[in-house]
């Protein structure tokens, strides 16, 4: 005969038996249903940040393209040996390099020789040093846009280099490459308390928010694979030893890792999830730490035990009221101890989560912050942009300028030479007039120095009310050689004679400067050339437009003309940035420019604040 006590103890079994089956079916699926909150949390942060990582290679990836058509670097890859050549494209690719923020610019010969860099005048510079051994130059001679991170081995930076072939008649003359800091990238995402990795096709880590994980690898890699990496010297001066203790395969693009953190906890088990960029051959992870996901596993079986539990202690409180009101009574209060202590816990944990709100909010101010910074740098580097546009115009002005002194130049020579002999023979009159004319040809000389200065020093940028007749004189005084050489009719129609606008001379003179520039050599070729330029005042604004009757620009290129860098004229007439300049410059005065219907050519028309 089974006895009361034994009754108790397989009672109590069998409740044990149904508890440890029910938390095992609610410990998997609360595991499994933490895990995949975690996976889409994580693949949403994943997802953004790849795509930072494209917008920042984006934006150097054309660069190479863009310099490999230029003909200073085809033309010193031919010329190697002319040294003023060379002197010449070092400071061209410094100032490309300053201006496209990048960190090193250089050209190198088919034999992987670096002839011109951007840091030349620098401590240890590139010239001289041969890099063939990189892949991006191997895959660059093979006429392909070459990719590849490394840290270089004369700089000891990190950089990511592209590199693009340098042609001339379908032969490859050399490379040119530039290489990009990835620096900040790591320093933008390194405040966020999210930890990111991007390894490269090896599976070292090379990028990463956690410093000590930099240069680890994912896996135990193979000697070959050692061995190519030495041969490269991708990672010089660097012992490449695993992150992770033990790797398991959770799902198809999902691991779990234990790594060592350090700090105050040693192991830390974390969930890895990759994502491939295919085009750099990168693999980005974010490292998501499952401890929340295991305390949560624990608090639902402790909240299923506690349920469980009452409900087991109620029944046999139920089936032995009578015999054992005492009892009853001391479980009950047991029961309400332990609800209040889940009840004190849960209070905590939203006091945990208000604090983190808090957190997130002071990082979301900080950034603001930090974007109001960056446009204010952004407004210093377009002004340092307009003053090196002007610049490159008076090159391209010179030959022009050379040919109207050379006029007066040979007019004062032959009336010197006249005044003389005048004087020799007494006839003072003719030698005063002589002189006289001499004075004359030197004051214009001096007038188109004054105005070349004026053009070529920085503007302040201050906006104030000034005559649109002198701004247009002024401006044909600078490009008046290339219209007169290129037997160009300009006809101007401004009314009122006496309409005045709200802009900088300097600036608003360098727009039309530009566009009759782009006018010019539009209409290279053609019999007839005629450019109108237009003024007309209308109510408070002022409507200025610039018309030539070239070919006009095609429907293609229509949605790319105001783009940095994008141009249809030869290689060596242009870097594309006229427009940009000009479409900057005017949005700065509060008009727009924008490019208007034309019977025929192209006409450019933009507005500006009336002064009444």
């Amino acid at each position: 005969m089974i006895t009361k006590k034994q009754k108790g103890v397989i009672s109590f079994l069998i409740f044990f038996s149904f508890l440890i089956l029910i938390l095992n079916v609610v410990s998997a699926w609360t595991y499994k249903r933490g895990m995949a909150d975690l996976k889409i949390q994580g693949n949403i942060r994943l997802e953004l940040y790849s795509n930072y990582l494209h917008g920042v290679l984006g934006k150097y990836e054309s660069l190479p393209i863009l310099l490999a058509i230029d003909s200073n670097l085809v033309n010193t890859l031919l010329h190697p040996f002319e040294e003023n050549r060379v002197e010449t494209l070092n400071k061209y690719l410094e100032t490309i390099n300053r201006v496209s923020d990048s960190l090193d610019t250089y050209l190198m010969n088919k034999e992987g020789l670096t002839i011109a860099a951007s840091n030349w005048n620098e401590k240890h510079p590139f010239i001289g040093q041969n890099f063939s051994y990189r892949p991006y130059f191997q895959e660059a001679m093979k006429g392909k846009l070459g990719r590849y991170f490394a840290i270089g081995t004369t700089s000891s930076k990190r950089g990511y280099y592209f590199a693009y072939p340098v042609e001339k008649d379908a032969e490859i003359l050399g490379a040119v490459v530039i290489k990009i800091d990835i620096d900040s990238v790591e320093q933008k995402w390194a405040q966020r308390d999210e930890s990111f990795l991007v390894s490269d096709p090896d599976g070292v880590v090379f990028i990463t928010t956690n410093p000590e994980w930099r240069y680890k690898t994912l896996r135990p890699l193979a000697p070959d694979v050692l061995k190519s990496i030495e041969e490269n010297k991708r990672y010089p001066d660097t012992v490449l030893t695993p992150l992770a203790d033990n790797l398991i395969t959770y799902e198809e693009d999902v691991q779990l890792l234990t790594i060592d953190v350090g700090k105050d906890i040693e192991k830390m088990r974390v969930m890895k999830q990759s994502q491939f960029m295919p085009h750099a051959g990168w693999n980005v992870h974010i490292l998501t730490d499952t401890r929340e996901l295991q305390i949560k596993v624990l608090l639902v079986n402790i909240l299923i035990t506690l349920g469980l539990t009452v409900f087991y202690i109620m029944l046999l409180l139920f089936l032995q009221r009578k015999q054992r009101l005492a009892e009853l009574n001391r479980i009950e209060t047991t029961s309400k101890k332990a609800l209040r202590e889940a009840n004190e816990q849960l209070e905590s944990r939203v006091l945990i989560r208000t604090q983190q709100l808090t957190a997130t909010n002071e990082l979301l101010r900080q950034e603001i912050l930090d974007r109001q910074q960056t446009e204010v740098k952004l407004k210093r580097t377009r002004k340092e942009l307009i003053h090196a546009a002007k610049l490159a115009v008076l090159g391209q002005m010179s030959a022009g300028i050379n040919h109207e002194l050379n006029q007066p130049l040979a007019a004062i020579r032959s009336y010197a030479d006249n005044g003389k002999q005048f004087l020799e023979k007494g006839r003072l009159d003719e030698a005063m007039w002589n002189l006289g004319q001499i004075g004359e040809l030197t004051e214009r000389m001096a007038q188109i120095g004054v105005q070349l200065k004026l053009f070529s020093k920085k503007s302040s940028g201050q906006i104030v009310t000034v005559p649109l007749h002198g701004v247009i004189d002024g401006a044909l005084e600078i490009v008046n050689p290339s219209l007169k050489k290129a037997g160009i009719s300009m006809t101007i129609n401004v009314i009122p004679v006496d309409l005045e606008a709200r802009a900088n001379h300097v600036l608003l003179q360098q727009v039309l400067v530009n566009l009759m520039s782009n006018a010019l050599q539009a209409m290279e070729g053609q019999e007839v050339k005629e450019i109108t330029i237009e003024c007309n005042g209308k109510g408070e604004k002022v409507l200025v437009a610039v018309d030539d009757n070239g070919p006009g620009i095609a429907e293609e290129h229509l949605q790319n003309i105001f783009e940095p860098f994008f141009t249809t004229k030869k290689s060596g007439q242009g870097l594309g940035l006229g427009l940009t300049i000009s479409d900057r410059i005017v949005r700065d005065f509060g008009g727009q420019i924008r490019l208007a219907r034309s019977k025929g050519g192209a006409r450019f028309e933009f507005t500006l604040e009336r002064t009444q």
